[in-house]
């Protein structure tokens, strides 16, 4: 989600009866199932407000009752653009449901419709106060490849490696406590309807959080297949 894109909730013409309407899965004046234009806002969709503190038995509640409403198996004897348009909504409503319950899909999710998710070259950037410990774990991957392809014992250098690797996961276990801070103050910005300067503040924190996640978690992922 590195480049923002724009979200829709714009006002929807029927394809059925061509009655405009909004906020809704279904047309009031047909009953038909709705087209939802592209890049319609995942919390706008289950109708949720646009928070990063969110209910999760709300949230499974609604996905629940809108999957049943929408399932395709609703729609077999009916026509062949409500079964396709049945189809669509029942996807796109799985990968709202997806995005929104993960705690950091969430915060990119919301940072990406807000147009401030910005990775670029910060996301392959070893953070300052990581870089003695990035530059120890590179010497160590180095070493164990070398010994690998030579033959020689690894044991020593696996272990290691596997202390290395469970640093880094704590080390992304203390960046999610933070992003779950900031995630709460990104909810009281919205309580306290605060002005855009001081939201920009509380997105600009929430993105660097995402990227040092994001470094180290790529940190742990090498390890991890070196250790295979």
């Amino acid at each position: 989600m590195s480049e923002p894109f724009t979200v829709t909730n714009a006002p929807l013409v029927c394809w059925n009866c061509h009655e405009r309407t909004i906020g809704t899965h279904f047309c009031p004046g047909c009953g038909k199932v709705l087209q939802v234009p592209e890049h319609t806002d995942y919390f706008f969709m289950l109708g949720l407000p646009r928070r990063l503190w969110l209910d999760m038995g709300t949230l499974e509640q609604k996905f629940l009752e809108l999957s049943w409403k929408l399932h395709p198996d609703n729609f077999v004897n009916a026509t062949t653009e409500e079964r396709e348009i049945s189809l669509t909504r029942s996807s796109e409503l799985n990968d709202a449901y997806r995005t929104l319950r993960g705690p950091v899909s969430r915060v990119e999710y919301l940072l990406a419709i807000e147009g401030t998710r910005k990775e670029g070259k910060t996301k392959q950037q070893a953070p300052p106060e990581l870089l003695e410990e990035v530059f120890g774990l590179n010497e160590s991957l180095d070493e164990l490849r070398e010994a690998k392809a030579a033959g020689s014992d690894v044991g020593a250098l696996r272990q290691r490696l596997g202390t290395a690797e469970q640093g880094f996961k704590q080390k992304m276990k203390e960046i999610d406590d933070e992003l779950q801070l900031a995630a709460r103050k990104w909810d009281q910005t919205l309580d306290a309807n605060a002005d855009e300067g001081a939201k920009k503040r509380v997105m600009s924190q929430l993105n660097d959080l995402l990227n040092r996640r994001s470094y180290i978690r790529n940190l742990v992922v090498n390890v991890q297949k070196e250790l295979l």
